[in-house]
């Protein structure tokens, strides 16, 4: 495969993948803002930190607000991973890579673009923003559908899932540090029923509560929800679920090709260091500097795909 079809392919599915969980970031903020008393601003100042976005919103912005917060993440066009931005690449580079695609995925991708381009046409007020929310979270799960369905289990295929599980991967980590170490830095409210409530609150937000129930039953304690988020195999969006999906990607890639690839054994790396410790040796070395040293090991992995793969040739 061409380096540029790779690349299309790998940033199309990591963009749709980024506008799904820009939006749960934003219902994690609304929520767990709903929990506290007075100024939320600090709160929302948090969630920009965490989309990686602050410092650029600040340059158009004189103060935080939760409005002009919400507005930026969701439709700014100066903010490169709104949501409009993020459906609008992944549309464009489906474009690029439109032979590789069948012709549901393509669909799908195209109905996304044209859903959130009228659903966003307009600042969202507070009463609609549910709404909006979900129709994210059901378009970008329509072209995952359309891929799981249709294509094939290629290499088209694997730089696809690379792309999907990278972001994600990138994404929970955010989620969960979002939680517990910006929105709850003091530490007398760790395990205390506000803690409780946030947890909740942050496992609605993945689409994990109904899965966490399964698995640990009316249990709410921290430990067994940050467990279940970052080290459950079994929760397909924790961060165990996607290095190990992307680790198997990517040995099928060195099977294809025949190289074992510098990206692969830092996968390899990554796993055995991170994912295989119990939670409490998480949290023994300081859950929000894990999760700082995951997004960190999970960029590079990301610069070294392209690398590997000659993206840019």
């Amino acid at each position: 495969m061409l380096g540029k079809t790779a690349n299309g392919l790998f940033w199309m599915y990591r963009s749709l993948e980024r506008a799904e969980n820009i939006g749960r970031l934003i219902e994690t903020g609304q929520r767990i803002a709903l929990t506290r008393l007075g100024s939320t601003e600090e709160e929302w100042k948090s969630v920009l930190q965490t989309s990686g976005s602050f410092e650029l919103f600040m340059q158009s912005h004189d103060e935080v607000t939760k409005e002009a917060t919400i507005d930026w993440l969701l439709r700014s066009k100066d903010n490169p991973s709104s949501v409009m931005s993020s459906i609008a690449s992944a549309r464009q580079n489906a474009r690029m890579v439109r032979t590789a695609l069948t012709t549901e995925v393509w669909e799908a991708t195209n109905a996304a673009y044209m859903a959130a381009k009228e659903g966003l046409a307009r600042r969202v007020n507070e009463r609609d923003l549910p709404a909006v929310l979900r129709l994210i979270r059901q378009r970008t799960s329509m072209v995952r559908g359309a891929t799981h369905g249709t294509m094939l289990r290629n290499d088209i295929y694997d730089f696809s899932r690379l792309g999907t599980f990278i972001e994600r991967a990138d994404n929970t980590a955010r989620i969960v540090d979002v939680k517990y170490y910006v929105l709850l830095p003091a530490v007398v409210s760790v395990g205390s029923s506000m803690d409780n409530v946030q947890w909740e609150i942050l496992l609605r937000s993945v689409s994990a509560r109904g899965g966490f129930r399964m698995a640990y039953g009316a249990s709410r304690d921290s430990r067994d929800i940050a467990q279940f988020l970052i080290l459950d195999r079994r929760m397909p969006r924790s961060l165990a679920f996607c290095i190990s999906t992307m680790r198997s990607n990517m040995e099928f890639l060195t099977s294809e090709y025949g190289q074992v690839t510098t990206s692969c054994d830092m996968l390899r790396s990554m796993e055995e260091k991170y994912l295989r410790l119990d939670i409490d040796a998480v949290f023994e070395f300081g859950l929000h500097e894990y999760l700082q040293e995951i997004q960190s090991v999970i960029a590079r992995v990301g610069r070294q795909i392209e690398i590997d793969y000659r993206f840019y040739e």
